[in-house]
């Protein structure tokens, strides 16, 4: 597997570092840290003093870590550039054909760019690959789980094919949400006709589909989580009620700040 990770060296983007490799600890994998150098200065001189400084801070960082985590079965490759976060790490991910980029949601100020806000909007709304967004208060040695949250819409069909990916490279288990403020006859053939689908196409003969029966999605994914805080939520960008769940207080794509647990977004 191959992973792209922005790093601005704060804690929570080393937290969304360690699960990542977490994750994929049993498989041989490409570690791509990426710094973005993103500076404003009026004068063309102090430009050039200032990011000469800082590239050269942030690749003495990047292998600091590189010699703290290395392993026999991690690749790391190390980018310092300048540009726009969101844009520059979308590009990446395209150039390297990542499986997944890893990003967190707080950082700091200094040579530790803040990643977070509208470089998190932003870059679920531009990448073509799929987000793991890990928000602060997320846990990250547990995780044993992937919860899809489903609409039982055609869209989701071929998010699913990726989403079995991510749990046989990740030894997880899989389960299914689905949110409705009335459970009917319709929610109950969908369930099972998932079933039926999921052990003809993918074997699986096990798999957790929870239908939930709530006045509110945000109210029926908070109640299911307070449950199983070792899943990861996975979630498509089509998920429009979904989404809104997560823009009642910020009006934005910035729902890993409402959430307690990673999600993994579905580009």
């Amino acid at each position: 597997m191959k992973i792209l990770i922005p790093v601005d060296f704060s804690e929570n983007s080393i937290k969304a570092f360690e699960l990542a490799l977490s994750l994929n600890r049993n498989q041989k994998t490409t570690v791509i840290l990426v710094h973005i150098v993103e500076l404003i200065y009026d004068f063309a001189s102090q430009a050039a003093i200032a990011l000469d400084s800082m590239h050269t801070d942030a690749k003495k960082l990047l292998d600091e870590i590189e010699k703290k985590y290395k392993s026999e079965h991690l690749k790391f490759e190390k980018i310092v550039e300048e540009g726009t976060a969101s844009i520059s790490i979308s590009r990446l991910a395209s150039q390297y054909e990542v499986d997944v980029i890893v990003i967190g949601t707080s950082g700091a100020g200094g040579l530790k760019k803040l990643i977070m806000g509208s470089t998190t909007q932003n870059l679920l709304k531009e990448s073509n690959v799929p987000v793991l967004v890990v928000p602060a208060k997320a846990p990250v040695f547990q995780i044993g789980k992937l919860t899809m949250a489903l609409q039982f819409s055609n869209h989701e069909k071929p998010m699913l094919d990726r989403v079995i990916a991510f749990k046989n490279n990740w030894g997880l288990e899989i389960n299914f949400l689905h949110v409705s403020k009335v459970r009917d006859f319709k929610d109950e053939l969908a369930s099972l006709g998932l079933s039926t689908y999921l052990k003809d196409n993918f074997q699986l003969k096990t798999t957790s589909i929870t239908n939930i029966e709530s006045d509110s999605t945000n109210a029926g994914i908070n109640s299911y989580f307070e449950m199983n805080e070792d899943s990861i939520l996975v979630m498509c960008h089509q998920h429009k009620n979904f989404w809104e769940v997560f823009r009642e207080r910020s009006h934005s794509l910035a729902m890993a700040y409402q959430s307690t647990v990673p999600i993994l977004v579905m580009n």
